[in-house]
C-alpha cells in the first residue's frame, strides 16, 4: 500500500497546507541545466488558476511537475516539494499511476487514442482497475460531463478520429474525466483550435470548477482572465551566459494580476510591452 492508497493520505490533517497542491522551492533541470527555479504555489480546491507568461518562462515544465509527467524525459531533475494533501508526490513509494488517476492531464493537442468513442472513454477505468458495475454509465457520465454526450450518443462505437478537433479534445477531457480525479491539469488545450471550439472549452472548464481544481497553462492573456479565480505570471531571466531560467513573479487572484499586478514585470506583460 503506497502513501497514496492510505486512506488518512487523502484527508487534510491539520498540519497539512490549505491547498490541493502546495509546491514548494521548485526547480527544474535538463542536463543540469536550470530551466525552472524557486517556483512557490498553492492551489486551491475547486477553483481554476492559470499559469501565463511568455515563452520559455517554464510553466508548461512546471505543470508537468504536478502529475510527474517530466519522469517520462530521462535527463530531466526536480527538486523541491510538491505536495498533493500534504503528500510528497515524489516521494519513493508513490504509486504513479494512482497519481495521475487523481491528477489527469489534457495536453495542448487533441490526442485520443486509434479506438472508438466508447473504448476512449473506458480506457482509463479499465487499465486503472476502478470497479464499475456499468462501464456504460461511466461513459455516459464522462461525456456528459465534457458536454459532448448529445453530439456522439449515437456514433460510440465510431473511431474517435471522426470526430472535429474541438470534440476530439472535449473527449480528452471526459477521458480524463473518467477514472474521477480531483484535479485537471490543462497544457494549452485551445492553442489548437478555432475560436468557436475555444469558447465551448471554456465553458466547459468554468462547468467542470464546481468539481474539479484545474490548472491551465494558456498563452491567451484574455482567456486567463475569462475562465481563472488565480493566476500565476512566469518570466524567463537570463544568466551571464545567456542561458534563460523560468521564475515565477507573482501569483494572485486574476483581478488583482490583471488590474493592479505587484511587480512591473507583469505590468509591462499584461500591457503588451513585451512578451
Amino acid at each position: 500500500m503506497t502513501e497514496l492508497d492510505h486512506h488518512r493520505s487523502l484527508e487534510t490533517p491539520a498540519t497539512a497546507p490549505d491547498g490541493v497542491i502546495t509546491v514548494q522551492n521548485l526547480g527544474v533541470r535538463y542536463h543540469g541545466f536550470l530551466a525552472v527555479a524557486d517556483v512557490n504555489l498553492r492551489f486551491g480546491s475547486k477553483e481554476i488558476s492559470a499559469l501565463i507568461g511568455p515563452s520559455g518562462c517554464g510553466k508548461s515544465t512546471v505543470l508537468r511537475c504536478l502529475n510527474r509527467m517530466n519522469d517520462l524525459i530521462p535527463e530531466a531533475q526536480v527538486e523541491g516539494t510538491v505536495a498533493y494533501h500534504g503528500v510528497d508526490i515524489y516521494g519513493a513509494q508513490v504509486d504513479v499511476i494512482e497519481l495521475r488517476r487523481r491528477i489527469g492531464m489534457v495536453f495542448q493537442k487533441p490526442n485520443p487514442f486509434p479506438k472508438s468513442i466508447y473504448d476512449n472513454i473506458a480506457y482509463g477505468p479499465r487499465v486503472t482497475g476502478m470497479k464499475s458495475s456499468n462501464m456504460d454509465d461511466v461513459v455516459e457520465e464522462a461525456l456528459r460531463r465534457a458536454a459532448l454526450w448529445d453530439e456522439v450518443k449515437d456514433k460510440l462505437k465510431n473511431n474517435a478520429f471522426s470526430l472535429s478537433g474541438g470534440q476530439q479534445q472535449r473527449l480528452c477531457i471526459a477521458r480524463a474525466i473518467a477514472t474521477s480525479p480531483e484535479v485537471i491539469l490543462m497544457d494549452e488545450p485551445c492553442s489548437a483550435l478555432d475560436p468557436i471550439a475555444t469558447a465551448k472549452i471554456e465553458d466547459l472548464m468554468n462547468d467542470l470548477a464546481d468539481h474539479f481544481t484545474i490548472i491551465i497553462v494558456t498563452h491567451n492573456m484574455q482567456q486567463a482572465g475569462r475562465v481563472s479565480q488565480r493566476t500565476a505570471f512566469f518570466t524567463a531571466e537570463a544568466d551571464e551566459h545567456g542561458d534563460r531560467t523560468g521564475r515565477l513573479v507573482e501569483y494572485d487572484t486574476t483581478e488583482k494580476i490583471f488590474g493592479n499586478p505587484s511587480d512591473t514585470r507583469t505590468e509591462a506583460y499584461i500591457t503588451g510591452k513585451f512578451g
